[in-house]
């Protein structure tokens, strides 16, 4: 249960951070509001995955979600550059991620 709490933390996480960017400095109002509300159930999610989880698992993988969440949707719905170096990046993440998980005992 503590890992599809902190999947869905890291999920919530990826929609806050593309909300801010929607918000334009928090000039518009619902893209503001999905913020406020997703980082509030995010934190939420990842408290409750801290219950059984170590900080540094459950905090390495809430912000590696969040990252690659991030990168993916930058590039699909905000037209952000896709190149070499941005990929090779993205790979050292998702293998920090995987590492993280393997030497997890939880």
């Amino acid at each position: 249960m503590a890992w599809i709490c902190l999947l869905l933390a890291g999920i919530c996480e990826v929609v806050w951070a593309y909300s801010m960017k929607q918000s334009q400095g928090f000039t518009k109002l619902i893209p503001s509001v999905i913020t406020i509300v997703g980082m509030l159930v995010s934190v939420v999610l990842l408290a409750l995955a801290m219950r059984t989880l170590p900080l540094g698992t459950a905090y390495t993988m809430w912000t590696g979600i969040g990252a690659v969440g991030a990168f993916i949707l930058g590039i699909v719905f905000l037209g952000e550059p896709l190149n070499f170096a941005r990929v090779c990046s993205l790979m050292l993440i998702v293998c920090g991620l995987v590492f993280m998980k393997m030497s997890s005992t939880h």
